[in-house]
């Protein structure tokens, strides 16, 4: 799918992730915040410019830069794409509550009984629209 990025955009982005990049590169707040303050300056300087080619040509050159100063180790935020707690929290499947114990299930009738309801309720949408053919065999 071809998405058309905004000029506007793949400036945020280079400046967001030139950032990034100086936070992994520099230890202490006080370096990062002077090197981001330098940074912010050399995106200033070309703020001005209305000539697209060259526009173009800087963000070119700024996305190459950065390309070459990458650190080794870019940050991750841990629960993003690519951190290390990405997608850990797996989501309990529903048919897990099939195997409660009835004392437990006691505890929520309602829920329980709305529950039952829906299932009886999907059962019978599946065999309205698929049938329910018992010739069918699974593959082996």
């Amino acid at each position: 799918m071809l998405v058309i990025v905004s000029h506007t955009r793949r400036v945020q982005s280079l400046y967001k992730r030139a950032l990034r990049n100086i936070q992994a590169c520099f230890n202490g707040r006080c370096l990062y915040r002077y090197n981001a303050v330098l940074m912010r300056k050399r995106f200033d300087d070309n703020k001005g410019i209305k000539d697209m080619t060259i526009a173009n040509d800087l963000i070119e050159k700024g996305e190459n830069e950065l390309f070459k100063g990458m650190h080794d180790a870019p940050l991750k935020f841990i629960n993003s794409p690519g951190g290390v707690a990405y997608q850990r929290v797996v989501e309990t499947p529903d048919w897990v509550l099939d195997y409660w114990h009835p004392l437990e299930k006691a505890q929520y009738p309602k829920y329980f009984a709305r529950r039952e309801k829906r299932k009886k309720e999907y059962i019978k949408m599946w065999l309205n629209e698929y049938g329910n053919d018992s010739s069918f065999e699974p593959p082996k």
